[in-house]
C-alpha cells in the first residue's frame, strides 16, 4: 500500500466528490472497489479500522504475523479458477503467490487422522473407520455430485450483474448452462435433500454436516446444495490442492489494495462512516467521524453487515417493511480466538497447517464450543514467525453465543475471567496436537465476540447471516434507495471468502458499462 497516512488521505478527500464510495475494506468491499476502479470509476474506500481487510485483516505482534480470520484457501494458485476471489485478482491484474498442500489433520471422536483433498484419500479414512459399505456410499455420493458440481461451476460469478445487462453477459455461457439444465434445479434447497437419498452411514453424515457448517455456518439441512456442489468441484477431484498465500491473509488484502490503487482508487483508513446521506430519496454520500463529508456522484456501496448498514441510514428513508425484514435477518453466532506465537524447538517436523477438532457429534456441529479449528500457517510459510518459532491461530468458528458477553465491561475482572474460561476449549484442542503448548508461548492473545464487535464493527460480533437454504433469501445487493447498494457476507449465500468476493464482483458489474463488463470477461478467459 502507499505510504500516505490515513489523516493525509482524509484531508485530501474530505468534503470532496468521488464517483463511488465503498464503506468498509473487507474482502467483499475491496473486491468491489478494485473492480470498479478497473472499470474506470473514481472509487474511495472508507475503512473504520487502521488496517484494511475486515475479518480477513492481518496484524503483527513481536515479530509474529497473525491472520485475524480465514485460514483455509483453495482455487487461488491457478487460473482460470472457479473461485470468485481468483477471478477478481485476474480481473485487476494481481498475482498472489501461494504455497500449495493437500492434507490437513482431524481430531474427531472416532480418533485422530490426516485427510487430503482429492477424489481418493478420504476413502482410505472411511475404510479404516467404517468399512467397505461406507466407502461404497461415499463413491455413490461422488457420482451423484459430479454433474451437480459441473452445473454449479458452469456460470462464473464474474458474469453476473443485477440488471438487464445480465442477459448479454450470461448468454455467452448459455451452451454450458444448457448442458446442465436438468441438474440446475437440484442445486436449489438444502444439501440434506441430496445427502439423505444417498448417505446412511453416521460418520459420513457427521462429516458432511461438519463441512457444511464450515461453508455456511449451518449443518447440511441449512446449507444450499449449490454451495456443497461447488465444494465438491473444488476439493474432491483428481490432482486438487489447497493454497496458502505467502505472507498470509495480509498478502491477499494487500493484493486487492494494490489493484485498487493501481487503477486509480483510494483507500482511507481510520475513516469511520457515521452516516449515509440521503437527499431527494437518493444516497449521495457519507459523513465521517470528525465532521468530514464525501459526496458520491453515482453510488454508495456498503460492505458493512445488513444490520450495521441500517444503523447508518436516517430514520424514515427506508420502507418500514423492508427495514423490519432486514433487521430480522437471522445471524450466525460469533467467535472465540486464540492467537499464539510459540517456541517451535523440539516440535515434531510433520505438523499439518490445519486441524479440525470435534468434541462430540451428538451435540451437533453448531453447538457452542463443539468445533474448534487450528491453523499453523508458519508450517508452510516460515516468514510469518521468527526463526524456530510458529504462529498459531485457534478459533471456534461461528459457534460462540454473543449473549454470554453482552454488556460486559472489557476492562473488568469478570471479563478477564470469562475470557480464560471460554478459551479453555481451544487450549484443550491444541493440546491434542502439541501437548506442552502452554509452556511454549511467547505471545498469547484471546479474542471474544466483543473483540469482533469492536474491531470489525460487526453487529453482535456475528459471522454473518444464518439463512437456512430453502427457508429464505439472502438480502442481496439492492435496496429501495437509488444509489445505495450492498456487498459482503450479508448479500450472497455462503460466509467465506469466495462468497464475499462474488458479492463484490456482482455489485461492481451492476454499475459497470456493459461493454466494459464484457471486455473483463474476455480478459480473464
Amino acid at each position: 500500500m502507499k505510504n500516505q497516512t490515513s489523516s493525509e488521505t482524509a484531508s485530501i478527500l474530505g468534503n470532496k466528490d468521488t464517483d463511488i464510495i465503498v464503506i468498509g475494506s473487507g474482502i467483499g468491499g475491496l473486491s468491489c472497489a478494485a473492480l470498479l476502479a478497473r472499470y474506470g470509476f473514481d472509487v474511495t474506500v472508507c475503512e473504520s479500522h487502521s488496517i484494511p481487510g475486515g475479518a480477513a485483516h492481518a496484524f503483527e505482534r513481536d515479530g509474529f504475523q497473525f491472520d485475524s480470520g480465514p485460514s483455509l484457501y483453495s482455487g487461488l494458485s491457478y487460473s482460470p479458477s472457479a473461485n470468485p476471489l481468483r477471478q477478481v485478482l485476474d480481473a485487476i491484474g494481481e498475482e498472489l503467490p501461494c504455497k500449495t498442500y493437500n492434507t490437513w489433520g482431524c481430531c474427531l471422536p472416532e480418533g485422530d487422522f490426516d485427510t487430503s483433498v482429492g477424489d481418493d484419500q478420504f476413502c482410505e479414512v472411511l475404510k479404516r473407520f467404517r468399512g467397505d459399505e461406507a466407502v461404497a456410499e461415499w463413491r455413490t455420493l461422488q457420482r451423484v455430485m459430479e454433474p451437480l458440481a459441473r452445473a454449479a461451476t458452469a456460470l462464473p460469478p464474474a458474469a453476473l450483474r443485477f440488471d438487464i445487462g445480465a442477459i448479454m453477459t450470461v448468454s455467452r455461457f448459455a451452451p454450458s448452462l444448457f448442458q446442465h439444465i436438468a441438474d440446475i434445479p437440484k442445486l436449489t434447497g438444502p444439501f440434506s435433500r441430496i445427502m439423505n437419498g444417498v448417505i446412511k452411514d453416521s460418520f459420513i453424515r457427521n462429516w458432511l454436516d461438519l463441512l457444511c457448517f464450515l461453508l455456511s455456518g449451518l449443518p447440511a439441512d441449512g446449507t444450499s446444495a449449490a454451495e456443497v456442489a461447488f465444494m465438491f468441484a473444488d476439493w474432491y477431484r483428481p490432482g486438487v490442492v489447497l493454497d496458502y498465500p505467502i505472507g498470509g491473509s495480509g498478502a491477499l488484502v494487500n493484493a486487492l489494495v494494490r489493484g485498487l490503487e493501481r487503477h486509480g482508487g483510494q483507500l482511507m483508513l481510520n475513516a469511520h462512516v457515521e452516516q449515509i446521506f440521503v437527499e431527494e430519496k437518493r444516497a449521495v454520500g457519507v459523513g465521517l467521524r470528525g465532521g468530514k463529508q464525501i459526496k458520491a456522484r453515482q453510488a454508495v456501496i456498503s460492505n458493512a453487515s445488513v444490520w450495521d448498514t441500517l444503523k447508518l441510514l436516517p430514520q424514515g428513508v427506508l420502507p418500514k417493511q423492508f427495514q423490519e425484514q432486514r433487521q430480522a435477518t437471522p445471524e450466525c453466532d460469533s467467535f472465540m480466538h486464540l492467537h499464539l506465537g510459540i517456541d517451535a524447538q523440539g516440535l515434531c517436523c510433520d505438523l499439518a497447517c490445519h486441524y479440525i477438532v470435534v468434541n462430540n457429534w451428538e451435540n451437533g456441529v453448531t453447538a457452542p464450543q463443539n468445533v474448534v479449528l487450528v491453523s499453523i500457517p508458519s508450517v508452510l510459510d516460515p516468514s510469518l514467525a521468527p526463526p524456530e518459532k510458529h504462529v498459531i491461530h485457534v478459533y471456534t468458528p461461528g459457534n460462540e453465543p454473543y449473549d454470554l458477553w453482552k454488556g460486559m465491561n472489557r476492562k473488568s475482572e469478570e471479563y478477564a475471567q470469562q475470557k480464560q474460561l471460554r478459551a479453555e476449549v481451544m487450549w484443550q484442542a491444541l493440546e491434542r496436537i502439541i501437548p506442552d503448548i502452554r509452556s511454549r508461548c511467547d505471545v498469547t492473545l484471546v479474542g471474544t465476540p466483543l473483540t469482533h464487535e469492536r474491531f470489525l464493527r460487526r453487529h453482535r460480533g456475528s459471522y454473518g447471516p444464518a439463512i437456512p437454504a430453502g427457508k429464505g433469501f439472502f438480502p442481496g445487493s439492492s435496496t429501495p434507495i437509488p444509489g445505495l447498494l450492498c456487498c459482503g457476507d450479508s448479500t450472497f449465500p455462503g460466509i467465506g471468502l469466495p462468497a464475499v468476493a462474488a458479492s463484490g464482483m456482482m455489485t461492481a458489474n451492476t454499475l459497470a458499462p456493459l461493454h466494459k463488463h464484457v471486455q473483463m470477461l474476455q480478459d480473464i478467459g
